[in-house]
Parts: C-alpha cells; structure tokens; sequence
C-alpha cells in the first residue's frame, strides 16, 4: 500500500489505535486520535503516566491501526516515534505543539489558558509518528 494514502485514511478517520511494545515484547494497544501535519508525521497527545510512554522511551518503533467506520477496511502505518518533552509549563515548547495538535482537530478551544495548565497539569506530551511503511486493505488504497 502506497504510504501517502495510508496517510491520508488517517487523516480522513483520524481515530486509530497506536500499537507500542511491552517489555517482554508482545504489543500493547491504544486508541487515540491523531493528526497528520503537512510534513506528513502523524502526531498524537499522550500522558506521561500511561504505559505507551515507557514503552516509546524503550523502543521507539510504533504502528498505527486505522480501520474504516464500516470495519470492513483498514490500513497499519509502521514508523518510529521521537517524543516532545513533558508539558512543564503553560507556556513551553510542548504546550504550543499541544495547542496546535489541539487547534488541528478540534478547532479553537473556549479557554486556552486552562487548556494549557491542564496540559502541565495531565503532564501531556506529543509522539511524533515518522511513518516508514504501510500496508491493509482499503478499496482506494492505490489511488
């Protein structure tokens, strides 16, 4: 399957379940909602506290899953992940890729002030999924 339009399967469903590594290997899954940047990483708000942050920090190979609102089609983005630091404050590097990432799905939030302390607050950060491959089944996988 072509990667730019496994890309754009996301970008279109947006929610997907991200696929990490345990430490004794086996997979760990998550749903999540992501969204893919005009440079083509996919990017997704994670807490620090729940165990695909650990997992990235080990082993930074990651998929997404996307399937189809019927179920009946889906594509995996295989890529590896670099991780922003966590949100330390309301004003730093991370809270604004966060207010971005925000902005790209959900549009202008009612108060970027207590979004940005929540984000500190939840000690959020971004994963940056860099996709090296992909494959599934979805009727318009080629054009």
């Amino acid at each position: 399957m072509e990667l730019t339009a496994a890309l754009r399967h996301l970008t279109d469903v947006r929610q997907a379940v991200l696929i990490t590594l345990k430490r004794d290997g086996r997979p760990q899954s998550s749903n999540i909602v992501a969204a893919v940047g005009p440079d083509g990483i996919a990017r997704i708000s994670i807490t620090a506290d729940r165990a695909k942050y650990p997992n990235l920090q080990r082993d930074p190979r990651a998929s997404l899953h996307v399937n189809r609102a019927d179920f009946w089609a889906y594509v995996v983005i295989e890529g590896t992940v670099d991780l922003s630091p966590v949100a330390a404050d309301p004003d730093d590097a991370t809270v604004d890729e966060l207010v971005e990432l925000y902005r790209s799905l959900s549009g202008e939030h009612p108060d970027w002030s207590e979004y940005r302390a929540a984000m500190v607050r939840d000690r959020r950060l971004v994963v940056r999924l860099h996709p090296e491959r992909a494959y599934g089944m979805w009727p318009d996988a080629t054009t």
